[in-house]
């Protein structure tokens, strides 16, 4: 195992050597292409700051706002007699908005239920199940300013909504 841990300390910085001198080798100005593209990305970071900035507010007034509150205690409702904890709806509410919210919606899931529980294996399977689509929507179609997305929004939250019915049962079925 110690082997193993060594190579692994040392893997990023041969990685950054390999490519320093394959560049060399190749005759590519490395030093200089490295620059330019770190001009580049901070452009690319300054065109898309604005939706990250707005994709946070949006989940921050939803959280603040109660709305988080109120949608959880109707599926306790309605999904806690079939033996859904509520818990796992919000982490699949606040899931497509924001992994940042809803990763801390899990980490709270497993201090709270343990790592072995049912709740808190359905949080970690629809944490891989489902995407942060208004993150992706809003910066990924912002960079490239795409402006018609009629039909993104509800094909990516059936697609999440599908993900997260199939991780719940599955896991449902296995526990």
């Amino acid at each position: 195992m110690e082997k193993l841990e060594i190579f692994f300390q040392y893997l990023i910085p041969l990685f950054i050597f390999f490519t320093v001198a394959y560049g060399f080798a190749r005759k590519t100005p490395v030093y200089e292409s490295f620059v330019t593209g770190a001009k580049e990305g901070i452009g690319i970071v300054i065109g898309i700051f604005p939706y990250v900035l707005a994709i946070f507010i949006m989940v921050k007034t939803f959280q603040a706002s109660g709305a988080h509150d109120f949608f959880k205690n109707i599926f306790a409702a309605v999904a806690g007699p079939f033996g859904f904890p509520p818990e796992i709806f919000s982490i699949a509410l606040v899931k497509p908005m924001s992994n940042a919210a809803a990763l801390g919606i899990f980490t709270e899931i497993l201090k709270t239920h343990g790592p072995d529980s049912l709740t808190s294996t359905m949080a970690a399977v629809i944490m891989g199940s489902a995407e942060t689509t208004f993150y992706v929507i809003a910066v990924y179609l912002g960079a490239v300013s795409i402006r018609n997305s009629t039909y993104l929004v509800p094909v990516c939250l059936t697609a999440d909504l599908m993900g997260i019915i199939i991780a719940v049962i599955v896991v449902r079925l296995m526990f």
